[in-house]
């Protein structure tokens, strides 16, 4: 059931909620959380239908925030709001609630979307495109739990990358971070398999990927080990490379769907590592409202920490190339020694 408003009030809306409820016989509100999602009209179809396909995992009141910025200087001045309330089918397994802002209004969205928060439930806010540099110190953003952006939707991601990591709040996250939860469950569970020490890393990937430095930062901090940054043609991450000391451990997906794990001494294995929907990006982070602790600490390591020259990788050697090289190695060591006893 849909319901068009215009030049409305927040009560209005209220209201119309409780009417379209009722008329497809489901009065009670069984929504976990309010999801708000602040985005342009360009970009409003494709969010909303995340939103609603996460729906299903989150049941939730979503409220798509749309500034509308008119061309006449004459109707800048007006303030308007224009509502879509939808319930039922036509918004997934909650309520959704599409808010046009016009005028002076652009300028206080926070409150028009206050008194259609759900009460006592946590609060989302979610910037698909254009979000700012500081989340929590947003108007809207200082209404939530947690506040996710997404740096790869910025015309500078690493520029973006370095200021979040400035303004950094507990609660605030990034769908470039959420991407790379499946590589990071397989590198931990790849070094689980093993007993090495880990001397070097290489993450490769398309240029200007967030979600390539933000794994690049994530294993600097947690192995304390040089991380070489290079690029590839993609799609996205592309391949990751441990430097043991019982060999390379190399994780490898060079079509986006499919990765390859070899591990020394190991067959190589095939693992899934699909490049995932947003929609289950969003259902993902909808699913802990808790501060992202880890996210925090690799943000914090600074992209400019990363080693990004045109160097080589650090080599490990297999043991089966030091016991190849041990005997020049050995008589290296003793010709000091002869030349010494000469003189």
């Amino acid at each position: 059931m849909k319901t068009d408003l215009t030049d409305t009030t927040a009560s209005k809306i209220n209201k119309a909620l409780v009417q379209g409820r009722r008329a497809i016989g489901t009065p009670a509100v069984g929504m976990v959380l309010t999801l708000v999602i602040v985005t342009d009209e360009e970009n409003a179809y494709d969010a909303l239908k995340a939103a609603n396909d996460a729906s299903r995992e989150h049941p939730s009141r979503t409220l798509v925030v749309i500034k509308r910025v008119s061309r006449s200087p004459r109707d800048r001045t007006k303030s308007r709001l224009d509502a879509e309330v939808r319930v039922g089918a036509d918004a997934g397994t909650g309520e959704t609630i599409v808010l046009r802002l016009y005028g002076d209004v652009v300028s206080h969205a926070q409150s028009v979307v206050l008194p259609l928060l759900l009460p006592d439930a946590p609060v989302v806010v979610w910037w698909p495109v254009n979000a700012p540099l500081d989340p929590a110190s947003d108007p809207l953003g200082a209404l939530a739990q947690r506040r996710v952006t997404d740096t790869y939707a910025s015309e500078q991601p690493v520029r973006d990358l370095e200021a979040r990591a400035g303004t950094y709040t507990p609660g605030d996250t990034d769908l470039s971070w959420t991407r790379i939860t499946p590589w990071r469950s397989m590198l931990a569970a790849a070094l689980d398999q093993v007993v090495c020490e880990v001397k070097g890393v290489e993450v490769e990937g398309e240029e200007f990927n967030p979600s390539c430095e933000l794994l690049a930062m994530w294993l600097a901090d947690r192995l304390d080990v040089p991380v070489k940054r290079s690029l590839s043609s993609g799609p996205g991450l592309t391949a990751v490379r441990l430097a043991t000391d019982c060999g390379p451990i190399v994780l490898d997906r060079a079509d986006g769907s499919l990765a390859t794990l070899s591990i020394q001494g190991q067959p190589d294995r095939a693992v899934a590592l699909k490049r995932r929907e947003t929609a289950e990006l969003i259902a993902e982070e909808l699913r802990r409202l808790d501060p992202d602790d880890t996210y925090a600490s690799a943000l914090r390591f600074g992209v400019e920490r990363l080693n990004t020259a045109d160097e080589e990788p650090v080599a490990v050697e297999t043991p089966e190339e030091e016991a190849a090289k041990a005997p020049a190695k050995k008589a290296a060591k003793k010709a000091p020694a002869k030349k010494a006893a000469a003189k």
